[in-house]
């Protein structure tokens, strides 16, 4: 798959250059300023440099969005490299300065560049040792590297890096056979060393995009349609037209203004009249059906694309027991804390864009295609970015300031508004989730049919033995703009699968964790599962009056989760109260645990916003909830007593953490609340309004 094709199939949005000072924008220390040409990729000197100074810059397309991957990455290199953590400095996202990424996504930053990083940093270790034997006419294999020097122990001759490579850049090329350091000898990796750069952020040193500023720059304003997929009829531009240092950009159904500070720009669209042309869409009280009936074809085969094992009649036929049911998910918002933002500026026949992205160089693409650019010619450079969740893979805010920086000859920093990011960013999909399922009466499962419609294929397959299994997924061209989101579709489906399978063990009495170890051979989600029943207290006692017990399992992109809720409910009131939570969490060889406790936690609470209330309401191609203080997330209130439970596999390889631990949320508090009520709810968000509806109803 090349480049072109593969940001298309993810999604449409979608030698040294130094054209501004990145210390002034950037707000990094003088030491990061190192600038590399562009080597080849299995070149040493492509992913880092070490300086005069004895600093090693490390250069990666990966981009940190609040899951602190500067400092895991910064220790595996540290660690292979014999270097202080306080040597390393690492330049992301920067696409005249780094190798090429597809960009920050599937968890892939730790269990895909992690290696990367860890060869690119033994390479150089091993070319140093052999420079210094060269130098001391010594046998390479009594040499040492300690704390960023080589060391000869027998004469007692000390050379720091920087004074053996002399700033030149390592051109020797990365071998493919190279040895990891065991987990067992590491002393930096494994550790839970604090965020490299955070005293920045502590104190404000960090600039966001929306932060930085330029010479003569200006503010940047778009004027939005009134609703998904509208177009222009007419436009009387004479207003904005008529305000002092205001300039107006006029391309088909492109519509913004650059002005000289935010109010002359917002009092400038303002003054714009515009006509729009509307079309039908879709409510949210009909998006399901709609879903329903305008879905393809189901997609079989691939990780994402659904599987056939078996006979699904024939494991029909001979179960003892059968449960249908239909889950539904509505779409929610990515709610990040920074909004889409981004500064452009022109200089010389070349494009550069600071901006919040997961995709650098997807971005970077996407605006040489659109300004008819080499793709040389665009520079996108992605600071540190408050949170994305998978919801900053496109370049909208980017292309929208560089074509107002282009008409205006200057630069121009565009800030979406929260109600800009509400409404004109991507969701998470909703979906229709339909399984029918058979089993015997000593709980063995012998059918499993699984249907998605639209939320997507991730984490679509069962972890459960199953002899006769259908499982598809079916795509919807969606009326609300969906893409990606923290663990994907399976947030949905693994609620699906495991709400079902809590019903199903119920069908046959049999308790939750026992009935799920019993069709259950992946020892890694038995293992969490275990952890998290074990630091729960599962089975020790029975919930107080109203009070239940829930749990769920699942795993996604090489990790394994399993969590058990505690959950009150007020029969009165209807609210839903959840008590405590403890999630178990695997993805081998730990490399920070703090920080790792951190994704953790994040995930939990966010998960908790799935479950219980998120949901974007929309009514004629108009989002109705745009703002923080109607889109309800959690908040401090909400968030029960956790415990975290981290299982360390120094036997296997890191994988990411920054998806997996959210899925088992969701179903864990669904489960507890059947466990507490004997309502089996089928839909996300599990309880918007309490479940006072539900007391009523029975």
């Amino acid at each position: 798959m090349n480049r072109r094709t593969f940001f298309k199939w993810l999604g449409k949005g979608l030698a040294v250059a130094v054209v501004f000072p990145p210390t002034v924008l950037n707000g990094e220390s003088e030491a990061v300023n190192v600038l590399t040409g562009k080597l080849p990729e299995d070149q040493i000197g492509a992913w880092l440099h070490i300086s005069p100074k004895n600093v090693i810059t490390v250069f990666t397309g990966k981009v940190e969005v609040g899951q602190n991957i500067r400092t895991s990455l910064a220790q595996v290199v540290a660690e292979e490299l014999r270097v202080p953590i306080e040597h390393i400095r690492i330049i992301m996202g920067d696409t005249d300065r780094v190798p090429y990424d597809a960009g920050t996504f599937g968890s892939r930053s730790t269990p895909a560049m992690g290696p990367q990083l860890r060869k690119a940093a033994i390479s150089a270790r091993e070319t140093l040792l052999t420079m210094a034997a060269e130098k001391w006419k010594a046998d390479k294999n009594s040499l040492q590297a300690i704390d960023g020097a080589i060391t000869h122990p027998a004469s007692r001759k000390t050379i720091i890096y920087a004074d053996l490579v002399k700033g030149q850049q390592l051109t020797q090329t990365i071998p493919g056979d190279l040895s990891f350091t065991p987990v067992s000898d590491w002393k930096i990796a494994g550790t839970s060393i604090p965020k490299v750069n955070g005293r920045n952020f502590i104190t404000g040193k960090h600039q966001y995009v929306s932060d930085m500023k330029l010479p003569g720059m200006l503010y940047g304003k778009i004027l939005r349609p009134p609703s998904f997929g509208a177009t222009l009829t007419s436009l009387d531009l004479s207003g904005a037209k008529a305000m002092s240092g205001v300039t107006v950009v006029h391309e088909g159904d492109f519509v913004g203004v650059a002005a000289p500070d935010v109010v002359t720009a917002t009092k400038a669209i303002t003054a714009i009249k515009a006509q729009w042309q509307e079309k039908p869409q879709p409510a949210r009280s009909e998006i399901f059906n709609f879903l329903k009936k305008n879905a393809e074809a189901g997609q079989q085969g691939g990780r994402n694309g659904g599987s056939s094992k078996g006979n699904i009649t024939t494991g029909l036929t001979v179960a003892d027991k059968k449960l249908t049911a239909t889950y539904t998910v509505e779409y929610i918002a990515h709610a990040p804390m920074e909004p889409r933002a981004a500064l452009a500026q022109w200089e010389n026949d070349k494009l550069t864009v600071w901006t919040g992205t997961q995709r650098p160089f997807g971005v970077r693409s996407d605006l040489a295609e659109e300004f008819k650019l080499k793709e040389e010619q665009v520079r996108v450079i992605m600071p540190d970015t408050g949170s994305a969740y998978g919801g900053k893979h496109s370049g909208e805010a980017a292309l929208e300031a560089a074509k107002l920086a282009q008409v205006s000859r200057k630069p121009v920093k565009l800030t979406w508004t929260r109600t800009e990011e509400f409404t004109w960013a991507y969701f998470r999909p909703a979906g229709v989730i339909e399984i029918n399922s058979g089993l015997k009466n000593d709980g063995t499962l012998t059918a499993w049919e699984f249907h998605n419609y639209n939320s997507g294929g991730a984490g679509i397959h069962t972890p459960y033995e199953v002899e006769n299994q259908q499982i598809q997924y079916h795509p919807v061209d969606s009326p609300l703009k969906q893409g990606s989101y923290r663990g994907l579709a399976s947030t949905a489906n693994i609620f699906a699968l495991e709400s079902h399978m809590n019903d199903l063990a119920q069908l046959v009495n049999q308790d939750p964790l026992e009935f799920r170890l019993k069709n259950l051979k992946n020892p890694r989600l038995e293992a969490v599962l275990n952890a998290a029943a074990q630091n729960f207290g599962w089975g020790k006692s029975k919930p107080a009056p109203d009070h239940g017990f829930g749990i769920a399992g699942g795993t996604e992109k090489g990790g394994f989760t399993a969590s058990c809720a505690e959950v009150a409910v007020n029969r009165q009131t209807g609210e839903v109260k959840v008590i405590r939570m403890v999630t178990a969490f695997e993805c081998g060889a730990i490399i920070n645990p703090e920080h790792l406790d951190n994704q953790i936690l994040g995930a939990i609470v966010q998960g908790l916003g799935g479950a219980l209330f998120e949901a974007i309401d929309f009514q004629d191609g108009k989002i109705l909830n745009p703002t923080f203080a109607q889109y309800r997330v959690p908040r401090f209130k909400d968030v029960p007593a956790i415990q975290i439970v981290q299982l360390n596999r120094p036997d296997l390889p890191s994988a990411g953490a920054g998806e997996a631990p959210i899925v088992g949320i969701a179903p864990a508090i669904r489960n507890g609340i059947a466990d507490a009520t004997g309502i089996k709810l089928t839909t996300l968000p599990l309880a918007p309004q309490g479940l006072a509806a539900h007391f009523k109803k029975s």
